[in-house]
């Protein structure tokens, strides 16, 4: 998981807007529109950056296409420390 969470948040483009979205969902999930909105984020960037952490077990979602929330995977949340290690190297 480690080397899955350094790759999609720190070895690609958009990593930072990954962090804030974990860290955004941790607090509270959330639907897409919802998202952006809190996020000041265009909702088809948001939409993009769902699915990259979806499709790498990030999140999951809960509930229908349109209106699923989405939140962190256990497995997101057993390494979050990961997770704040790599927002500090990308915040620098």
């Amino acid at each position: 998981m480690e080397a899955v969470l350094w790759y999609v948040l720190a070895g690609t483009r958009g990593g930072m807007n990954r962090v804030r979205i974990l860290r955004a969902l941790d607090e509270r999930p959330s639907n897409p529109n919802q998202l952006a909105s809190d996020m000041d984020l265009n909702y088809d960037t948001v939409r993009h950056h769902l699915d990259v952490l979806t499709d790498n077990d990030l999140v999951r979602s809960s509930g229908d296409d349109y209106g699923a929330v989405y939140l962190p995977t256990e497995s997101v949340k057993d390494n979050w420390d990961t997770v704040e290690t790599i927002s500090d190297k990308l915040d620098q």
